[in-house]
């Protein structure tokens, strides 16, 4: 007698992941817009979470005690919020499918934080993932005028720091997964707003102003923003919690889709052949470490 099929996907968790990479995956357009009307990305960040951060206080108002409880949590809160400073940054002032690609070099860092941090050795597998995303981003740094797969500006640099982050992020969850939810939902909102202006203000001489135009200029623009990321969020929260980790991992990729399709197709980049092979490269890592993470 055969074994039963194992049942197919939910469809509304699925949709409710996709809605939320689709929030992440177009996000770039809402942060170039506001930058355009003088409203600095790091400005930007702290308004979409100090608006999802209230939310979150008056949902939840004694989660502020819990996170007190567990001071360990502010590690969390940092990661989280360079994760978001990174990416935001990034995608605001570089080019789109450049800055994505790197900041998904996650899988490689995660390798050597699981290491270092929750004491994983590296299997044979995991340091050929680390070597394909190594390869990959060696060519979507590689420029012609160059020998050397540097970074070419503060934008490359912000992704690799946003994806540095972002492994740090989780492997940090994984590692103090026994605090409460609640504690380390609102930490990381407290970093994602603490951090972007916290950096604004030390910034501020260098460009990071508040915008001195009128407020209808980039106001409707920073609301509709902070709903959609609010919304994508409760998205998240609940396909999470219904689907495998590894279907949540793979569905959440698409973010790279929406984010590269959506600037070419709106011609803010026009990527060269080498970033497409090398975002292939890191693509195939981060789907190997999907396969690889057990059931």
């Amino acid at each position: 007698m055969s074994a039963p099929a194992p049942p197919a996907w939910p469809a509304l968790p699925v949709l409710a992941l996709l809605c939320n990479a689709l929030v992440w995956g177009l996000s770039w357009i809402a942060f170039k817009a506001l930058h355009a009307r003088g409203l600095h990305p790091l400005w930007s960040t702290a308004l979409v979470y100090g608006c999802a951060l209230a939310v979150l206080l008056a949902w939840r108002p004694g989660a502020l005690r819990t996170l007190v409880q567990h001071p360990k949590l502010l590690a969390l809160a940092a990661a989280a919020g360079l994760t978001n400073v990174g990416f935001n940054w990034g995608v605001t002032i570089g080019d789109v499918v450049r800055v994505v690609l790197l900041f998904y070099l996650m899988p490689a860092w995660s390798v050597l934080l699981a290491w270092w941090l929750l004491g994983e050795r590296p299997t044979r597998s995991s340091l050929l993932r680390v070597v394909l995303a190594l390869a990959g981003v060696s060519l979507v740094l590689r420029q012609p005028d160059s020998p050397w797969p540097w970074p070419n500006g503060l934008a490359d640099g912000l992704a690799l720091l946003g994806g540095l982050c972002f492994a740090l992020t989780n492997a940090l969850l994984r590692r103090w997964r026994d605090t409460p939810g609640e504690a380390r939902a609102l930490a990381m909102f407290c970093g994602g707003f603490g951090m972007a202006a916290g950096l604004a203000l030390v910034v501020v001489q260098g460009g990071a102003r508040w915008p001195a135009g009128p407020w209808a200029d980039w106001l409707p623009w920073a609301l509709g923003l902070s709903l959609a990321f609010l919304c994508g969020n409760l998205a998240l929260q609940y396909g999470a919690a219904r689907l495998p980790a590894q279907v949540t991992a793979l569905v959440m990729l698409s973010e790279v889709v929406f984010a590269s399709t959506s600037a070419v197709w709106l011609g803010a980049d026009r990527p060269q052949a080498n970033t497409w092979l090398g975002g292939a490269l890191i693509m195939l890592a981060a789907l190997l470490a999907l396969r690889a993470r057990p059931r």
